[in-house]
C-alpha cells in the first residue's frame, strides 16, 4: 500500500534522500565545497519551481541533469569573468571600473552569451560580424556565402532574441 505524500513532504523526502549525494557529485566536479553547496541548493530550488517531487521516477538522473546545466552555466560565467578581468588587467589603473561596474559588466556579458547561445550558428556569426566587426549585410553575405536576404533574416532572429533577453531582465 502506497501513501500519498503532500507536495512539501515529498520535496523534503527527496531533499533529505538526495542532497548529500548531489553535493558530493558537484564537489567532485567543482573541487570547491562552497560552490558545490550553492549549486546543490540552486538545483533543488530549480526542481521545486519546475517539477513535482513525487512525480520523479529517477530523481538522481533528473537532479544530475539540472545540476549539470547549472554547472555549465557556472563554468561559462567564470570563463567570461576571467576574460573580462584579463582585458581589465591591460588597462591603466585610473580607467579600471569599480567592483560594482565589474559585476554589472560580467552579468551583462553572461546574459549576452546566453542570448547568443539561443541562436543558430549562422545567425550568431552574422550578428557578431555586424556588431563586433562592423560589417555591412552585403559583406556578411559574401563572407557567409548566403544572400543578403538571408543575412537580414539572421539579424532579425538575433534582434528578436536581444529584445526577449531585455524583457526577461526587466
Amino acid at each position: 500500500m502506497s501513501i500519498a505524500l503532500s507536495p512539501n513532504a515529498a520535496f523534503a523526502n527527496l531533499y533529505s534522500s538526495h542532497h548529500g549525494w548531489l553535493y558530493q557529485w558537484l564537489w567532485r566536479k567543482l573541487g570547491c565545497r562552497d560552490g558545490a553547496a550553492d549549486l546543490a541548493q540552486d538545483t533543488f530550488v530549480r526542481m521545486l519551481a519546475t517539477q513535482s517531487a513525487d512525480s520523479l521516477h529517477e530523481p538522481r538522473a533528473y537532479l544530475s541533469t539540472v545540476a549539470h546545466g547549472l554547472l555549465v552555466n557556472h563554468w561559462r560565467r567564470l570563463s567570461l569573468e576571467r576574460s573580462f578581468l584579463a582585458a581589465l588587467a591591460s588597462r591603466p589603473e585610473l580607467t579600471a571600473p569599480s567592483p560594482e561596474e565589474r559585476a554589472l559588466v560580467v552579468e551583462t556579458l553572461t546574459r549576452i552569451d546566453a542570448m547568443l547561445d539561443t541562436l543558430s550558428p549562422r545567425a550568431r556569426q552574422a550578428f557578431l560580424l555586424a556588431q563586433i566587426d562592423g560589417l555591412t549585410y552585403a559583406q556578411i553575405a559574401t563572407q557567409l556565402e548566403v544572400s543578403e536576404r538571408m543575412v537580414k533574416k539572421y539579424m532579425a532572429q538575433a534582434m528578436l532574441q536581444c529584445m526577449l533577453s531585455m524583457d526577461d531582465a526587466g
